[in-house]
This record gives structure tokens, C-alpha cells and sequence, in this order.
């Protein structure tokens, strides 16, 4: 087949330059893909390149795959053959050959066994132990995120000690030479270990480097702009005399600053590589000229970019709809209500849409939304809300609060946090509770009378009791939002799932999202009841789905429509920016633009007037990506985007405004009557069926 055949001027180019260092500049949906596997392609066909001399770097397995499939078939090779292109695969996957060849060199042996993550937390607390530290306040899951960091940046144990000056950075310098000392003595090597040992085995041995720059006549690396330190140099270490080097990529979707990523590699190749060639692809297939118009408006705004102007050839389209909500039940029920409203039309199906967020925490309200509306979905690069494990150990105490028999609930917190009682002490007193009579509440508030149980657990658990004895006498006059507030703080849990890695900040936005939701209910137990039914219809077996997922997993996907929520200031941009340097914004300004163009046909963006957020309403201003994107007031036909008001205003709030025999609507429950008003709680019986008592503060109640 002709190689060149469908591709257009630039993609042609880029696969017909082929020698010398060559920059291809890909825009969002330009067929970078496509372009990269034909070039590789026409090197084995045209230029009689023998596929064992190309190197082919890419950032996952699954895109080295595809590659390897596209470039098999473009070439007619039976795809059962193995080995056709044996160095085509990720950083990580290259190393590792290249260790298991020549890494005795630098003392490393064949048979070395490579430590994941959870295998390398676990050589830390061995470490932590041996140095006879304190792993409650040092957690080994920070060390481990220190250590992969400054592998990544090259910085070595002897580096990374003399640098070290707070008393905590030296413990920590410690534990990473004794982790190192450890891990040598088994014969191993971490993930980062397989790009810094093969970058000193390049860099130290001149036989070595000169013999594998003779041997790959040709490298491309993809997603060129998310290299980090130990990647980057790699690459330049096996570049040879000729420099037959070509990188592709796109700095404006470089988002991945906080795993190493540099994306000024990319914006200094010309300088690493004089002469380079540039191509710039330019033209999108993907998406509409009026969402290329608005991501583009946005990217715009940041300084440090290459100038690219993405084109397409398809039509305008609809213009980007920008929708301002009263709040986030409002929010989440504008999507629900688009999403099902185009299907049983039979406009789309529900695999056609997908809705991104910032952070995980904020697709609680939507999956409540979509629940109740019955529409089927997916989370990617995520776990739904209620299998999140703080969600877990947070419901799991409120149901033994609210059932002191329930004994699932029991073992999942009866060491959440750890209290020091072991699976012997926690077997003598299951027997002794059930030889009692007593339910387990009542037993634990009674442990210091159980024989054969050490002090420690004693004192554990009946401190256990009277926490969950306090809050059962409280539940019927306490708001369950303050209940987990006081479980919260009682537990010192914030403590206990601050590990020191970046997933901590999520896991407390999921605390957050769990606490504003309960401000909604007057009791526990209807909270209780309406999050059990949530977590049981978690399924839906039949059909597509819509996906949910935040904007940094979406990287790579394309959806026909897509929802990008929460444009607000400390939301998206992420508040932690206002503090940070202005390369932290510009990221998020990446981040936005990365989401924007997933869209192929609509993109709806959603902000909201206030949010419940961790014990009250907030009200931040609309994002600044909004009026970066052209956003102005005032829409005409010709307008890539429109600003739509969609909400009115209803009574909120006001107790008085409410009286039994009133008809009202909730975004969550649905349409209904109140039946009972007692202070700031109603009772309302709903069309459903259901009675719920809530709280007129939290629950946006609207009168019909």
C-alpha cells in the first residue's frame, strides 16, 4: 500500500523527513498516532530500516500496542509474529531489556527482580523498623513519594542527604540509603530504578553507549512533553552521531508536572538538537471550529507555549454552552436531565457522553443524579464514591453508632485507625460479647472487666464503646453531618489517611462531599437508608454508559459530548495555585484545554453560584477559563460561545415559607408534600412513596 496515502501536507512531511532531529508539534486530534506509525512504516519499507534498529518509545502499554498493531498491518505482518518490532514499548518495558543485557556492568545482576509500589512501602517500614523510627510520624507511603521524586529528578541518596537540613528530611535521607542498602541485598530494582540505572549505565559505560547509539538508527518517543528528568536524559545518552531522533507531542497538553513530567523538554529540543526540523500538525479532525475556537482561546492565555493554530475543516457547530446554576444539585440535575432527555429522544446514546471534573470528590452529586434518573455509567481511573474506603470506614461507623449488633461494621473500624488490638484480643472479646448477652456497643463500654486481654486492647476498646455510645444517644438530636464531624476528629482520621501522598487532599474532599450531602437529613437514619440504596444499584448490566472521570484520566479519549463541571475559582483552577508559582496555573490552564478538547461535536461547561462544602455553603466566583474562553455576556448567532442562566429564583431557605400541605421539588427526592414542619425540619411524603424528614436549611426545598 502507498504509506502516504490519506495523510494530509504536514502529516506527509513528517513521515518523509527522515533524517536528522526532527520536532513534530501535534495538536489535539491532529493524528499524531496515525502519523507516527506510518513514519515507522515507510522507515522498514522505504528506507529499509531493519525493525530491530528502530526504537519506539510511548508512555503505556496499551498505546504501544495499538502502534504496534497499526504498524503491522500498514506492513501486511502477521500479528502472531513476536518480536517483529522488539523495541517498541514504554520507557519502563526498553529499560528493562536493556538492563537484562548489559546491567552487570554496573554491578546489577540478570535475574534482578523488579519492586512495585506496594513491594517498595513495604522495604520502607522494614527500614523505618531497622532505624527504630516513629512510622506514626513518619508515613511510609510520604517517604516512598519523596524517594520516587527525587529518582526521578535524578537525585540520587548521597544528593539527596547532603541537600537534606530539617531534622525530618535527614530521618528521611536515612531510611532512603537503608531502603537502598535493603533493596540491593534482594536483588532488586523499583520502577524508578529501571530509568536512573539505565540512564548511570549509558552515562558511565562509553562501551556500552557507544554500542547501543551504533545499534538504533532511528528513535521516536511520543507524548515527548511528559518526559521527566531520568527519561530525557536517557533519550539524549542514546542518540547517535547521525541523530536520526524525532519526538512528537504538545506542550499544551503537558498536565502531569506532579508525577516529574517536564514539558519544557519539548519547548528545548531545538536548543538540545541544532538544526532540528519542525513540523507543526495542525489541522484537528476531531472536534467542532467552535470548540477549537474556545480551547484555543484559553490556551492562549498561557506564555510558555509554542505557537501552533489548530484548523478544521468540519463545520462551525453549536457554540459552547456555558451554564450558571443556583448550586451543585442544580448542576448535577442539568446534566442528568441533557443526558437523559437526548436519549429517550433518541438523539444519542449513553455511551456518547462523558462528564469531567477536577477532582474525584465532585462526581458524588452527579452519581446521586444519576441513580435517581436511572441512567447507566462508568468511572474511569476511579472508584465509585461508596467504595472509596474513607466513604467505607466513615458509613461503616455510623451504622454500629446506629446498630450496636452490627458486626461488619465493627471489624471494618475496630483497627480504623489502628488501636493497637490484635486478632487474638479482638477473638476473646467477639466470644465474650456473644456470651454476654450484650449488643457490641454496650460490651466494648464494658471491656475492662474481660479477662485474658491485655491492658492496651482493654483500654482500646472500651475507648471505642464510649465514643459509639455517646454518639447512639445523640443521633436523634444531632444532625448526621455533625455525627461524622465528631467521628472525624474523635478518630484523629485525618491523621490516619494522611500518608503524605498527593491522594491524600482527594481523600478528604471525599470526606467533604460525604458531610455536605448529610446536612440535607435531619436524622441518621434516613441518611442511612438513602446511602445504602445508592451503594446497592451501583451496576447496570445492560446497554452503554456514560463515562465519569476527572480531566487528567481523560487525556487521549474523545466523547461526541462532553460536561466539564465546576468551573469555579478553587475548584478550576485548583485553589492550591493562588499560592504557587504562575507555572501552576498555567497547568491548569493545560488541564482545561486538554478537557475541552475530548469534545467532538458539544462541550457544555457548568459553574455554580455555591456548593455545600465541609460544614456550610460556599460561594466562589465563576473561573477565569470562562472568560479566557471568549465567554463575554452576550451571545449573537455567530457566537463560538453561550452563556445560559438556568436557573430562577425559587424560596430557598426560608422556614416560614413552608406549611403543611405545601407541594414541593428536591433535585434529589423528587416531587412531593410536606406532611409535618417541626423547626427547621419538614417531613415530606414524596410521589415515590417514601417519607423523608429533612433539613430546610441544606435541602433546597422548592415550592410547586
Amino acid at each position: 500500500m502507498d504509506l502516504l496515502d490519506g495523510l494530509n501536507p504536514a502529516q506527509k512531511s513528517a513521515v518523509q523527513v527522515t533524517s536528522g532531529p526532527l520536532l513534530i508539534l501535534a495538536g489535539a486530534g491532529s493524528g499524531k498516532t496515525k502519523t507516527l506509525t506510518h513514519r515507522i512504516a515507510y522507515l522498514i519499507s522505504k528506507k529499509s530500516v531493519s525493525p530491530d534498529e528502530i526504537l519506539a518509545v510511548t508512555f503505556t502499554n496499551k498505546a504501544a500496542k495499538e502502534m504496534q498493531s497499526r504498524v503491522n498491518d500498514l506492513l501486511g505482518v502477521n500479528t502472531s509474529i513476536r518480536n517483529f518490532m522488539p523495541w517498541m514499548g514504554t520507557f519502563h518495558s526498553v529499560c528493562v531489556k536493556l538492563l537484562r543485557i548489559d546491567g552487570d556492568k554496573m554491578g546489577i545482576p540478570r535475574n534482578f527482580v523488579i519492586y512495585d509500589e506496594d513491594d517498595r512501602t513495604s522495604l520502607i517500614k522494614q527500614a523505618i523498623k531497622q532505624l527504630s523510627f516513629n512510622d506514626k510520624e513518619i508515613k511510609p507511603k510520604s517517604v516512598s513519594h519523596v524517594i520516587s521524586s527525587s529518582k526521578n529528578s535524578m537525585v540520587g541518596v548521597e544528593e539527596f542527604s547532603a541537600v537534606a537540613a530539617s531534622p525530618q528530611q535527614k530521618k528521611i535521607a536515612k531510611i532512603y540509603n537503608k531502603y537502598e542498602e535493603l533493596k540491593k541485598a534482594s536483588s532488586a530494582l523499583d520502577f524508578d530504578d529501571l530509568l536512573i540505572e539505565t540512564v548511570r549505565l549509558l552515562r558511565d559505560s562509553k562501551e556500552t553507549r557507544s554500542r547501543w547509539r551504533g545499534h538504533f538508527k532511528h528513535i521516536l518517543i511520543d507524548e515527548y512533553q511528559d518526559t521527566n528528568s531520568a527519561q530525557y536524559n536517557i533519550v539524549k545518552l542514546l542518540v547517535g552521531e547521525d541523530r536520526n531522533i524525532c519526538v512528537v507531542g504538545d506542550d499544551w497538553q503537558s498536565i502531569y508536572s506532579w508525577r516529574g513530567a517536564d514539558f519544557t523538554n519539548i519547548l528545548n529540543f531545538e536548543r538540545d538538537f541544532k538544526g532540528a526540523h519542525i513540523i507543526k500538525l495542525e489541522q484537528n479532525y476531531r472536534s467542532t471550529s467552535a470548540i477549537l475556537e474556545a480551547a484555543s482561546n484559553v490556551i492562549a492565555k498561557n506564555k510558555q507555549r509554542t505557537d501552533k493554530k489548530l484548523w478544521t475543516s468540519s463545520a462551525t457547530g453549536a457554540p459552547v454552552q456555558v451554564h450558571e446554576l443556583s448550586d451543585d444539585l442544580e448542576e448535577s440535575s442539568l446534566v442528568s436531565d441533557r443526558i437523559s432527555s437526548h436519549v429517550a429522544l433518541g438523539a444519542r446514546k449513553f455511551g456518547d457522553f462523558a462528564v469531567l471534573y477536577r477532582t474525584n470528590a465532585q462526581s458524588y452529586t452527579l452519581e446521586r443524579a444519576f441513580l435517581r434518573m436511572r441512567i447507566p455509567y462508568q468511572i474511569v481511573g476511579g472508584v465509585r464514591f461508596y467504595d472509596r474506603k474513607e466513604i467505607k470506614d466513615i458509613v461503616a461507623y455510623l451504622k454500629l453508632i446506629y446498630q450496636p449488633n452490627d458486626s461488619v461494621s465493627f471489624n471494618r473500624i475496630v483497627n480504623t485507625p489502628t488501636r493497637g488490638i490484635g486478632n487474638i484480643s479482638l477473638e476473646k472479646f467477639l466470644t465474650w460479647q456473644v456470651n454476654s448477652g450484650m449488643n457490641i456497643v454496650d460490651a466494648l463500654c464494658k471491656a475492662d472487666s474481660i479477662p485474658d486481654i491485655n491492658l492496651k486492647a482493654r483500654q482500646s476498646l472500651k475507648k471505642l464503646g464510649v465514643m459509639a455510645k455517646s454518639l447512639y444517644s445523640k443521633q436523634d438530636s444531632t444532625p448526621p453531618s455533625e455525627i461524622i464531624n465528631q467521628i472525624i476528629e474523635l478518630t484523629n482520621y485525618k491523621d490516619y489517611i494522611n500518608d503524605g501522598t498527593p491522594q491524600f487532599e482527594e481523600r478528604i474532599g471525599n470526606l467533604e462531599a460525604l458531610m455536605s450531602d448529610a446536612q440535607n437529613y435531619v436524622n441518621l437514619s434516613d441518611f442511612l437508608e438513602e446511602i445504602s440504596l445508592m451503594s446497592s444499584v451501583d451496576s447496570f448490566k445492560d446497554g452503554e454508559q456514560v463515562t465519569l472521570m476527572t480531566l487528567h484520566a481523560s487525556k487521549g479519549l474523545e466523547f461526541p459530548v462532553v460536561f466539564i463541571v465546576g468551573l469555579e475559582e478553587g475548584i478550576l483552577p485548583h485553589a492550591r495555585v493562588f499560592d504557587s508559582s504562575p507555572s501552576e496555573l498555567e497547568e491548569e490552564r493545560r488541564l482545561m484545554y486538554v478537557g475541552m478538547t475530548r469534545a467532538r461535536e458539544e462541550l457544555h461547561i457548568t459553574y455554580a453560584r455555591s456548593r455545600l462544602n465541609f460544614g456550610g455553603r460556599v460561594y466562589n466566583p465563576a473561573s477565569r477559563f470562562i472568560s479566557d474562553m471568549g465567554a463575554s455576556g452576550a451571545s449573537s448567532e455567530d457566537s463560538t460561545v453561550e452563556l445560559i442562566q438556568d436557573f430562577d429564583t425559587p424560596e430557598y431557605y426560608n422556614i416560614e415559607s413552608f406549611d403543611v400541605g405545601d407541594r414541593i421539588k428536591s433535585n434529589i427526592f423528587g416531587a412531593g408534600e410536606i406532611v409535618d414542619v417541626d423547626g427547621l425540619a419538614v417531613t415530606v411524603k414524596f410521589d415515590n412513596g417514601k417519607s423523608k424528614k429533612l433539613n430546610t436549611e441544606y435541602a433546597r426545598l422548592e415550592k410547586i
